[in-house]
């Protein structure tokens, strides 16, 4: 399987997980994903794949400044309806990194592990994810300012030839270089850049942020 390079230098997102500790999955629970797990995940690299691994990776190094995030142990809440946009590209790769899924999840095992009811959309919250931490209620928002990693001016009009077959083979390659040169940009050289992926820290959340809505 060849992939660009630059999957490579990406960072990278360790986390421990309780459940694959308890069953030996892996050494001590800690698991730990590439950039190249979440194209795998979703079949493809583009600016929402990436900005999805970069806003986990921001809110859960937040969440967890001195400590590997706990997989399992994170509920996270999506602003858009889950058929809206890309909302569900997105959902997919938090799933992965943290293990929260909506009703789909692991059942658990003697009342442990359960990773149901861990993810949630269409909720009234100031970004575009909420990632709140079980044990302790630590609250952070995150969003991903695309638009400061424009796209070059040419990649468009290219994407409009290649979709309806008028590209040329060279054409096609401009369009792929252009395309996921603007995704390594977003991975290597933004991927701490606190105006690109932006993080709030909003502290426990209230009685009011529990009642959430499902959609």
């Amino acid at each position: 399987m060849q992939l660009p390079e630059f999957f490579d230098a990406a960072p990278r997102l360790a986390v421990r997980d309780p459940l694959a500790a308890f069953l030996g999955a892996a050494d001590g629970g800690i698991i730990e994903y590439g950039y190249t797990d979440v194209v795998k995940l979703a079949g493809h690299s583009c600016p929402t794949v990436a900005s999805a691994y970069l806003m986990t990776r921001a809110a859960l190094r937040s969440l967890y400044p001195d400590t590997l995030p706990e997989r399992g142990g994170i509920r996270v809440e999506l602003r858009e309806d889950r058929v809206e946009g890309v909302t569900g590209v997105i959902a997919n790769v938090v799933s992965l990194l943290t293990g929260a899924t909506q009703d789909t999840g692991f059942k658990g095992i003697g009342g442990r592990f359960d990773r149901r009811n861990l993810l949630y959309f269409g909720v009234d919250i100031p970004g575009q994810l909420r990632f709140t931490r079980a044990d302790t209620g630590a609250t952070v928002t995150v969003s991903a300012r695309l638009d400061h990693v424009p796209a070059d001016a040419r990649m468009f009009p290219l994407l409009h030839r290649c979709i309806t077959g008028a590209a040329s083979d060279d054409e096609a390659k401009l369009f792929q270089s252009l395309w996921q040169g603007r995704v390594e940009a977003l991975l290597v050289d933004h991927a701490d850049d606190p105006e690109v992926i932006v993080v709030a820290h909003l502290g426990p959340p209230t009685a009011a942020d529990t009642a959430i809505r499902r959609s």
